[in-house]
């Protein structure tokens, strides 16, 4: 079986990337006293967590739209996952405690969303699959659903938009160093990813099922079985990285405008087109992004005489360079085709 090879603008684009981070060091190296230098200084371990903690629900996002999309139902709806588990996390752990929960407590609001993400993905998948809808529209119609019904919820509960701050999961000792969960999930996560999708009957399945969904139902494995188990996984990966922002970074759910998420779901799409729904390529993109995004904070709080919303827009600016640079991706042949077993 075959597998997707980076393209030549993805070479090239990451060639490049490896040669600005060594002019970069070299000039820390040999001209440790210019303006450049400083701002290399500003990438130290502190700015490392940062990027990781950011990094999480992007990188979630894709690894749920990889699955969804390789299995042939294409998931837009990945923001709106996002901001439901971002908001069941917190709205769980602050009912259940009365305000002030434990870390038993968050993390059993962690466990409840996610399978308030699943269970939205499991709505998104009958839709799709038991009665053919346009998958982009639905897609739509969950990322509108959520975006809301958290906010309103939130004002059910609260009484305003924003949920009062709550604690963030404790890090735990890792070796020599202290460790975020969501962060260690990730990095779990992204290599298992890419196990599964590339050396067990499972993954193949799940390619087949988008590539050629006739073929694998030739050979008896249930088409709709193996769609259903990727759209779910896209919800359980997206419930991780929503709770992962909300309990593992920010401790409170915000939910004016964009909400919190504030659309690391479309850029979580992003990822994995860039990462031609490779899992590792899929988080070197993640974290790309979200070390730009760490890099506006930092240059802010730095007092850099730049506007705020000039830097604020860098992210955004980024994702449109690299989609320029990665040209086109092929998608599934099969991906937004709706498959009834045995039909010609």
């Amino acid at each position: 079986m075959s597998y997707a090879e980076p393209s030549r603008k993805q070479r090239w684009l990451a060639g490049a990337a490896v040669l600005i981070v060594v002019a970069l060091l070299a000039v820390e190296l040999f001209f440790p006293e210019s303006p450049v230098s400083e701002i290399v200084r500003i990438v130290d371990a502190n700015y490392i967590r940062s990027v990781l903690r950011l990094t999480v629900p992007i990188a979630f996002a894709a690894l749920g739209g990889i699955f969804a999309e390789k299995s042939g139902v294409i998931n837009i709806g990945l923001e709106g996952l996002l901001i439901i588990s971002a908001f069941t996390s917190v709205a769980v752990a602050g009912t259940i405690s009365g305000g002030n929960p434990t870390q038993l407590q968050l993390w059993i609001g962690f466990v409840a969303a996610v399978l308030a993400s699943v269970l939205f993905a499991l709505l998104f998948a009958v839709v799709c699959i038991e009665f053919k809808a346009d998958q982009i529209i639905a897609g739509l119609a969950v990322w509108l659903i959520a975006l809301g019904l958290a906010p309103f919820a939130s004002k059910v509960i609260w009484g305003q938009v924003n949920s009062p701050p709550v604690a963030t999961l404790n890090n735990f000792d890792l070796l020599v160093a202290e460790a975020n969960p969501p962060v260690v999930m990730m990095l779990v996560s992204v290599p298992a990813a890419w196990y599964v999708l590339n050396r067990t009957a499972f993954g193949r399945w799940i390619e087949a099922s988008g590539e050629n969904p006739k073929a694998l139902d030739t050979v008896g494995v249930d088409v709709r079985k193996v769609r259903y188990s990727g759209v779910l996984l896209s919800g359980f990966f997206s419930g991780l990285g929503g709770a992962g922002l909300a309990l593992g970074r920010v401790g409170q759910f915000i939910g004016g405008g964009t909400t919190m998420v504030n659309g690391r779901g479309w850029i979580g799409i992003t990822a994995y087109l860039f990462g031609n729904y490779n899992p590792l390529g899929a988080f070197g993109a993640s974290f790309l992004f979200a070390s730009l995004d760490a890099l506006q904070i930092r240059l802010q709080q730095l007092g850099y005489s730049v506007p705020s919303e000039l830097i604020g827009v860098i992210p955004y600016v980024t994702v449109i360079v690299v989609l320029a640079f990665v040209g086109r991706t092929r998608i599934p042949d099969a991906a937004g085709d709706h498959y009834e077993s045995g039909e010609e």
